[in-house]
């Protein structure tokens, strides 16, 4: 009864707030994937591919745009549910 009651209320604008960075960190990172070599396209890779070398700049906004309207879901509802009261 106390885990869900007061364990989970304190704990929950910290998880939400390192998703937050994890997740938003982990979006344009195209480094990692580059050097150990991974065939498949990861978003950053593919941003990088389609504007440089292919020179498709409008669909690399578009797959810049598909990350951002994540992240803004994500807060909108990590808000609905309370979590930034404690700031």
């Amino acid at each position: 009864m106390t885990f869900r009651n007061v364990i989970l209320p304190l704990s929950f604008p910290g998880v939400v707030a390192g998703s937050i960075f994890t997740f938003s960190l982990t979006l344009g990172d195209f480094i990692v994937p580059q050097v150990l070599g991974n065939s498949a396209f990861f978003i950053g890779q593919a941003v990088l591919a389609y504007q440089g070398t292919a020179g498709n700049l409008p669909l690399a906004a578009a797959m810049t745009v598909v990350p951002m309207v994540i992240m803004v879901i994500y807060l909108l509802v990590a808000r609905k549910l309370g979590a930034f009261e404690a700031l």
